[in-house]
């Protein structure tokens, strides 16, 4: 990480001494077929170009310290023009002072009272801002692009980790019902085992190496989903009523294990001893403009409070987050606690399917 780092910081380095060097020949070229005394066109341009570098670092920590970082966007204009005055000083300095002097035939030499003339007068100073700040905007300009492009890339990098632990805490909580599901087949002793151990083993070579990207194939989980349903018909047989309607016109991505936990939760607190026979329709469609997913389970009358345990587990929890990251601003969740059953509504309509 050091190494990386390093490298990053040098690479950087190595790119502001290009654009100096770049800097300082084109404004030597463009003066070359105009100046006779080459050694004093190198002098001037030089010195001209230190300055301008100097003033650009300074600004740049400026706008860095005070614009962007504190939002004192007043006082950072105030503390530019102090700076871009005092470099405007010493650039007539070494002109008055420097120059002047050793090459009085090219300037047609004056007393040194044209320097305080010249930091006094005001049309002067304005003249000279635009050549002097030159440099500095590009840089700044460069500077705030990356920056820019360097916090869209954290957040990004924010973004993707939270979605994988957020896929690392559901993982967990699905093998859990899972295998506690082929428990119970094995403690029936049910002929059926064998199948249910297939099923799981699609189940998991789809959740280990073809859902980790964050958008899958719609038809990739609603085949996961099926699976799950036959584990759960397994498990309870007769006791259970449901339905799966599904439809894909178009070829659609969906988040990996998105609509899966809504299944889950569904089985979780709707086939209940409470129950003689638990009903469970599940819908899902698919097409270029909106993905339609809808799930509804039969519950007990008496719990009320359905509602808030449903929502209170790890599953929406995660999911409710999940539909936050991926999908903001395009999601609509409904969730209806009737007095006999629970939906679950949710309808994405993302910019890009």
């Amino acid at each position: 990480m050091k190494i990386q780092h390093h490298i990053t910081i040098s690479k950087k380095n190595l790119n502001h001494f290009i654009f100096w060097c770049v800097m300082l020949i084109y404004y030597i070229s463009s003066s070359w077929p105009h100046e006779s005394d080459k050694v004093f066109l190198f002098e001037r341009m030089f010195s001209k170009t230190i300055i301008q570098l100097m003033l650009a670092y300074l600004l740049i920590y400026l706008h860095t310290s005070l614009f962007v970082v504190k939002k004192r966007r007043l006082t950072f204009v105030l503390f530019s023009l102090l700076t871009i005055y005092i470099a405007y000083v010493f650039y007539t300095a070494i002109r008055c002072y420097y120059l002047v002097p050793k090459y009085p035939e090219i300037y047609q030499y004056r007393p040194p009272l044209e320097f305080i003339e010249r930091i006094t007068n005001g049309y002067a100073f304005i003249g000279n801002i635009t050549e002097l700040i030159f440099p500095a905007i590009i840089l700044i300009v460069i500077d705030y692009y990356r920056k820019q492009q360097e916090l869209i890339s954290l957040k990004e990098q924010k973004k993707t980790t939270e979605l994988h632990l957020l896929k690392h805490q559901l993982n967990p909580h699905f093998l859990f019902n899972t295998l506690n599901n082929l428990y119970s087949l094995s403690i029936q002793k049910s002929d059926r085992t064998p199948e249910a151990i297939a099923k799981l083993s699609d189940i998991l070579d789809y959740m280990l190496y073809k859902c980790n990207d964050n958008f899958v194939s719609l038809k990739g989980e609603i085949a996961l989903i099926s699976n799950y349903i036959e584990l759960e018909k397994i498990r309870y047989g007769k006791r259970l009523d449901l339905s799966f309607d599904h439809s894909q016109k178009d070829e659609v991505k969906v988040a990996p294990l998105l609509l899966l936990t809504f299944v889950e939760n569904a089985f979780k607190h709707g086939v209940t001893q409470e129950l003689n026979v638990a009903k469970i329709n599940i819908l899902v469609e698919g097409n270029k403009d909106n993905i339609l997913f809808k799930i509804e389970n039969s519950k007990p009358v008496l719990k009320s409070v359905e509602e808030n345990r449903l929502q209170d587990a790890i599953g929406l929890q995660n999911i409710r987050r999940q539909l936050e990251l991926l999908y903001p601003k395009q999601y609509h969740l409904e969730v209806v606690n009737k007095q006999k059953s629970f939906l679950i509504t949710l309808k994405i309509t993302p910019n890009d399917l």
